[in-house]
């Protein structure tokens, strides 16, 4: 997998990808909505810390890495046509490298709604685990219930 910086046609291809319900509420607003608004990777302040993954040369997905007091947040999507191959975790497992070599020391964590049993698997596939008890959180698509799940190293 080749992981490199995304450039605004690979964005504007990602704004185009649609998840089937119940993982609508994952789909991005169009590029253009996004770049008026300046959130996600259309802000130019944010923009740099995001990567795309390429699969013979077809973008499969991309990561969000945050650097926050606490650690490092990871947001991950993944191109839905490759939703349910294990291409998650694979994304994950090199997102969770990188981060290291970017803010060594800080453990990566990641917020996932609670419903969303699919992308849990994955992240413990990836060698993430529940932190604690859900909790109620408002984002860009809603209020939901989501966990915690923070990095402890590759599953046995």
């Amino acid at each position: 997998m080749e992981i490199r910086s995304l450039d605004q046609q690979d964005k504007r291809s990602i704004c185009s990808w649609q998840y089937p319900e119940p993982y609508g509420v994952y789909n991005l607003s169009a590029w253009e909505e996004m770049q008026r608004q300046g959130i996600g990777f259309a802000n130019p302040l944010k923009a740099r810390n995001f990567y795309g993954f390429w699969e013979d040369h077809a973008l499969i997905g991309f990561v969000h890495l945050m650097e926050e007091d606490a650690g490092v947040f990871v947001g991950i999507g993944v191109e839905p046509s490759r939703c349910g191959q294990h291409k998650g975790s694979a994304i994950l497992r090199q997102a969770v490298q990188l981060a290291g070599r970017l803010y060594p020391g800080k453990r990566p964590y990641l917020e996932v709604r609670t419903w969303n049993q699919r992308a849990i698997r994955c992240y413990q596939r990836a060698g993430f685990q529940i932190d604690g008890e859900p909790f109620q959180q408002t984002t860009g698509t809603g209020t939901g219930t989501f966990y915690r799940m923070i990095y402890i190293g590759e599953p046995e």
